[in-house]
């Protein structure tokens, strides 16, 4: 059977420019995330959009990284709409109205999708080789672009972009070369994302954290500097789990360390569970072909009822702002996009319906302005215009460089007195003068 899937490859290999030449104007391509996306396409759609053979497409996809990204030249601005699931690098062309942003629930995608809520005609994928059975694996990037190309009703197009630097992974992410229209090529290493360098504040969130997660826990870490501090808190920590939205460089270092067995995991146990990894070469060569680990849409991987089904379930997520009720602001300053909701709200809701879980919205406790000065992350009221990420009713732990405290089924004075007591020191004595104001407290 592998020659005919060869046969097949060969009848539907063609030039990034050839694929990109059977889009029509105005239709909407779905694509992935981060490292999902499909440059060599990209590029050439870039290239006819600006030569002016393809009038207004749309690329439906998140997280555009690289400064040297098609999608940043200057010159297609008004020419290529990217409408993003999340904030990266095209935040600035977001907030000048270039780009869009559609405000969702990671967890709902796959449903969003299935349900044909957004239309989509052409799909293009970033995938691994095709194997002796002719499948593609999307690797490392599985996200939602895998469900948009599969379940979504409208689809017209199917066009994948083969690399042989993206690994194949195990899980439910697999495309067959007897599904697809068009095979394209562009061979490029994927890009690495370094863990940011420690900062104090971070280790010391990393600390309380760490206190209060058991051994046998499953756990949920995103990437950055934050997540890679409590990562490497929880390396005496033994027999964790992974059921993870992003699987990033430091639950290697877990694992080399003897602390990730999965063993206990109450939801497929031995089997680590993530829709995407970030990090570099050590995260993409650890999960290439690994039978431990499963990626699938963050459909599944977000959905709070599966999330649920692993016990003592821990959820680690960042805030950018918390009023004195709550209110976590998670993806705006003010009324300016600056990242998304992406998995925030899909893991407390599903950490809060795990048997023993846990979630935790971390936050240093003030912030330096571009004038600056430095203000409380922890305010009275939320700057005029932001946008409420997760409400307060469903907070649980909130954790500053100060301590952590429950927020969860207490009262409005206890919630106040509580994020008082790890607000920045400075800055106590004028929040506790705003809750009386305010009439939280007497």
């Amino acid at each position: 059977m592998y020659r005919k899937w060869q046969e097949m490859y060969k009848s539907k290999l063609k030039t990034a420019d050839e694929a990109v030449a059977m889009i029509r104007d105005k239709e909407v391509i779905s694509s992935g995330f981060a490292v999902g996306h499909p440059v060599g396409i990209f590029q050439a759609l870039t290239r006819r959009v600006k030569a002016g053979k393809l009038y207004n497409p749309t690329v439906l996809a998140a997280c555009i990284i690289g400064e040297s990204h098609p999608f940043l030249d200057p010159s297609i601005k008004d020419l290529i709409e990217f409408d993003s699931f999340f904030v990266g690098l095209e935040r600035s062309s977001v907030n000048q109205g270039y780009f869009s942003y559609s405000p969702v629930k990671f967890g709902d995608l796959d449903t969003i999708s299935g349900r044909g809520l957004r239309p989509v005609q052409v799909s293009v994928l970033h995938v691994s080789p095709m194997d002796r059975h002719g499948f593609f694996s999307t690797g490392v990037s599985v996200d939602f672009a895998w469900s948009f190309a599969k379940s979504n009703p409208n689809r017209r197009l199917f066009i994948l972009e083969v690399n042989e630097h993206m690994p194949r992974t195990y899980g439910n992410n697999h495309v067959h070369i007897s599904e697809v229209d068009v095979v394209t090529e562009h061979h490029v290493p994927l890009t690495h994302f370094p863990t940011p360098p420690p900062r104090k504040e971070w280790e010391m969130m990393a600390g309380y954290i760490a206190e209060m997660v058991p051994d046998g826990a499953t756990i949920q870490l995103g990437y950055g500097g934050l997540p890679g501090a409590v990562g490497n808190a929880l390396k005496g920590k033994r027999d964790l789990g992974v059921h993870s939205e992003v699987i990033p460089d430091v639950m290697v270092d877990l694992y080399e360390a003897g602390a990730i067995t999965c063993s206990k995991k109450t939801y497929m146990p031995h089997k680590w569970v993530g829709s995407f990894a970030t990090g570099t070469e050590k995260v993409y060569d650890f999960v290439k072909e690994n039978p431990m680990v499963e990626m699938h849409t963050v459909g599944v991987v977000n959905n709070p009822y599966i999330i649920a089904q692993n016990d003592n379930l821990i959820s680690i997520n960042a805030t950018l702002q918390i009023d004195l009720t709550g209110q976590c602001v998670s993806e705006s300053i003010g009324p300016i996009q600056y990242s998304c909701t992406g998995g925030q709200v899909d893991f407390v809701q599903g950490a809060w319906m795990s048997k023993g879980g846990k979630s935790f919205i971390c936050l240093e406790s003030t912030v330096v302005d571009k004038n600056g000065q430095r203000k409380s992350k922890i305010v009275p009221q939320l700057y005029p215009g932001s946008f409420i990420t997760t409400s307060r009713t469903e907070v649980q732990w909130v954790v500053t460089e100060y301590g952590a405290v429950l927020l969860k089924g207490q009262s409005i004075k206890s919630r106040v007195e509580a994020l008082i007591s790890i607000a920045h020191p400075d800055f106590r004595d004028e929040l506790r003068f705003a809750a009386r104001q305010l009439g939280y407290t007497r």
